[in-house]
């Protein structure tokens, strides 16, 4: 499965409604440490095909970063049956995000 990239028009049906878990992925393009997490988040949605992994462009969808108080990028959440699951800022190492789901 592929990242898919979500905005304020399809969050809630692609992750508030999803049937299976979803990796949020909250980035911008300019950040270095979100350059250096999404080739692992994507590496893992081509692994994993019993999780939903989704990006949001904060500067695209301010929005949705203050809907979820998103302070610090990149931010990955774990979004399940609508809930926060998991929550982590900054970098992480693939075993780190894996370890969220």
């Amino acid at each position: 499965m592929s990242v898919i990239k979500v905005d304020k028009n399809n969050f809630q049906s692609e992750v508030m409604n999803s049937d299976k878990p979803v990796l949020v992925d909250f980035w911008a393009p300019w950040c270095g440490p979100c350059r250096m997490v999404g080739p692992v988040v994507e590496e893992i949605a081509g692994e994993r095909s019993d999780i939903k992994v989704c990006k949001v462009n904060v500067d695209e969808q301010p929005e949705l970063a203050g809907q979820f108080g998103i302070m610090s990028i990149p931010t990955l959440m774990v979004i399940k049956g609508g809930k926060i699951v998991a929550q982590a800022m900054g970098a992480r190492p693939k075993s780190a995000i894996l370890a969220m789901l």
